[in-house]
């Protein structure tokens, strides 16, 4: 399997990550809400698929578990990864 190299440097798809030191110390979250990426990361470690972390969180889109591993491996790879400010991105 091939990974698509936009998706990969996509910049809306990591702008969906942001960060709020009010929320979790300033921890990376999703969208500026109350759910922390490494909860999303930890939930697909443990076998769930994304349909289960989809209906765990109605909130949350197909495209913010994808960023939720695109941080992942961002951070895996050493590349420097900023998290938005909450509320500054989409």
């Amino acid at each position: 399997m091939c990974y698509d190299t936009y998706i990969m440097t996509d910049p809306t798809l990591i702008q969906r990550i942001t960060s709020d030191p009010a929320i979790f110390s300033g921890k990376p979250i999703v969208r500026g809400r109350r759910l922390a990426v490494e909860h999303v990361l930890a939930m697909l470690a443990a076998g769930d698929t994304p349909s289960d972390v989809l209906a765990a969180y109605p909130f949350l889109e197909t495209d913010d578990i994808r960023a939720c591993i695109l941080y992942a491996y961002k951070v895996v790879a050493h590349e420097r990864v900023d998290p938005f400010p909450a509320g500054s991105a989409a």
